[in-house]
């Protein structure tokens, strides 16, 4: 018997109605930290492109993993929309549930709204964001980075993960939604406990929430050239409650996701030789490397979710009304329909090609001005930390290093480095 059908034995059994099979791969353990990659070949091999999955206390789902399926769920709204009231397990679910907040109930956010509501949330969202000055979210980063840089660049190591990649996103972020850099640890804190879905998870959502909600009332009462205060001039009516949901919509996505974009990135270019050049000046490979890392390495392997409208039958497997479908972006990605040719050659697809799952698809992709925000985080905070740390090198073996003990996002949890000490900047740039 191999590890992967030891743990996938090893799992809760599913409640009754359960969508799955009694072969239902359960979506935790040790070897999405260790073995994606190979986890996902084995799914696809012996379940084909929807593999029926088992959550923590047995909850059962489907995890699409194939290219074309994605893009059929992800493509046809009315079939499979992202309505979890629609859900077929909620009175299966004990109170305490991890992943409860990751799923999340019918609220009135960009995130849960269907249809026409979710229209009139995204258009708002996005005529906000369409006031960021491009030349201010650029010295946002150069700025914000180089004040992280200068904590530790006279000492010659430091874990890239922790002290560079986690916290910019969210600075930035902070920023042009309207926080203090001063509230931004607190925030990181509270989303990596929701993300990671540990014991802490619910206390970080709750956490999160406050804030937003406290964020929303101190730009009513002093509105500022920020994405929140933009969002509430938008000249359609929203409740408080309603921004305050959006805004955690938006800085959820943006925050862990793109740490782990820089995080992957990083770890890409220090461990491959494809893209040293990066490393001696040469800015040609850091687009490429963050595109490499979309394909082959996406910060969000698994997407809650969407639930199925009525019963269909989706690659041979019977999907029932209320089943929940989980995307697998990692998987689809992965998938050798899209890479290989029947003679077993690749076809070289990624390279510059964009045509990933990184940012999902459909009408509930990421807005097109929230991917542009994150490339640029990502790509300004590599070129600034190789300008400032042009030696930079791992102090650890490539295959000692840890990913976050999660399902749904793929990050390392730690990249020691050292490098030449160099002083500080104090913000002379």
């Amino acid at each position: 018997m191999t590890a992967y059908q030891d743990a996938r034995s090893a799992a809760t059994t599913p409640p009754p109605q359960c969508p799955a099979h009694s072969d239902a791969v359960p979506l935790f353990g040790p070897r999405f930290e260790t073995a994606p990659t190979e986890l996902y070949r084995e799914m696809r091999r012996e379940h084909g492109p929807v593999v029926p999955v088992v959550l923590p206390a047995g909850i059962p789902a489907w995890l699409v993993i194939g290219y074309q399926e994605m893009y059929q769920v992800t493509s046809d709204s009315a079939a499979f929309p992202r309505d979890s009231g629609l859900w077929n397990q909620w009175d299966n679910l004990p109170d305490d549930w991890p992943l409860r907040p990751m799923i999340g109930e019918r609220r009135p956010s960009i995130y849960y709204t269907v249809g026409d509501e979710h229209r009139r949330h995204l258009e708002m969202v996005q005529s906000a964001m369409d006031n960021i000055s491009p030349l201010e979210l650029n010295k946002h980063c150069e700025e914000l980075a180089d004040k992280l840089l200068d904590g530790f660049c006279g000492r010659g190591e430091a874990d890239i993960i922790t002290e560079y990649a986690k916290p910019l996103p969210l600075l930035v972020l902070a920023r042009i939604l309207g926080f203090t850099d001063e509230e931004s640890p607190v925030l990181s804190k509270a989303m990596s406990a929701l993300a990671d879905g540990g014991a802490d998870a619910l206390e970080g959502f709750a956490t999160f929430g406050r804030m937003m909600n406290e964020l929303v009332a101190a730009k009513r009462a002093q509105p500022g050239p920020d994405v929140t205060s933009w969002m509430m001039a938008y000249p359609e009516p929203f409740t408080d409650e309603e921004y305050a949901l959006d805004l955690m919509a938006i800085t959820a996505a943006g925050h862990l996701p793109t740490s782990d974009w820089i995080g992957n990135s990083v770890r890409l270019m220090l461990t491959d030789d494809r893209f040293a050049a990066s490393l001696t000046g040469g800015r040609r490979s850091i687009p490429e490397a963050m595109n490499e890392v979309l394909w082959e390495e996406t910060p969000t392997q698994i997407l809650p979710g969407r639930w199925a409208a009525w019963d269909t039958w989706l690659a041979g497997q019977h999907i029932r009304t209320g089943d929940l479908l989980l995307l697998g972006l990692a998987g689809a990605n992965a998938d050798p329909k899209v890479h290989v040719t029947s003679a077993g050659a690749d076809t070289g697809l990624r390279g510059g090609n964009s045509a990933h799952f990184a940012f999902s698809h459909g009408e509930f992709q990421c807005p097109f001005q929230a991917q542009e925000i994150a490339e640029t985080i990502v790509r300004v905070g590599i070129e600034v930390l190789l300008d400032r740390l042009p030696e930079i090198d791992l102090t650890v073996p490539a295959e000692s290093l840890t990913r976050r003990p999660s399902a749904f996002q793929q990050g390392v949890t730690a990249l020691p480095v050292h490098f030449t000490p160099t002083p500080p900047i104090k913000g002379t740039r």
